[in-house]
């Protein structure tokens, strides 16, 4: 049996650089497949408050997402050993929050 997963598609636009320019834009589109729906796993990170803001919130939650969805389809790659053995604490003590 298939597993199913979550289909998204996303976008990321850069505004403006770090010297102020807005030139050249730059914008990047990838689709991705995750097991979780995002959008409410950023509700409840949002819901926790965290931390500064909600944009922090979503940031933070958004990353970890495309990150673990990532380091799991890949567990047995050298390069996550080490994260794969504190991943799933951090993970427990995130969630018991």
């Amino acid at each position: 049996m298939e597993k199913r997963s979550n289909k998204y598609y996303l976008t990321l636009s850069l505004k403006q650089y770090a010297n102020g320019e807005t030139e050249p834009a730059k914008e990047l589109g990838i689709e991705f497949e995750n097991h979780d729906e995002i959008f409410s796993i950023i509700e409840k990170m949002k819901a926790k408050n965290l931390f500064d803001n909600e944009s922090e919130a979503t940031q933070f939650a958004l990353g970890l997402k495309l990150f673990g969805e990532i380091k799991l389809k890949h567990r047995k790659n050298p390069l996550f050993d080490e994260i794969n053995e504190v991943f799933p604490t951090f993970m427990k003590k995130l969630k018991s929050l």
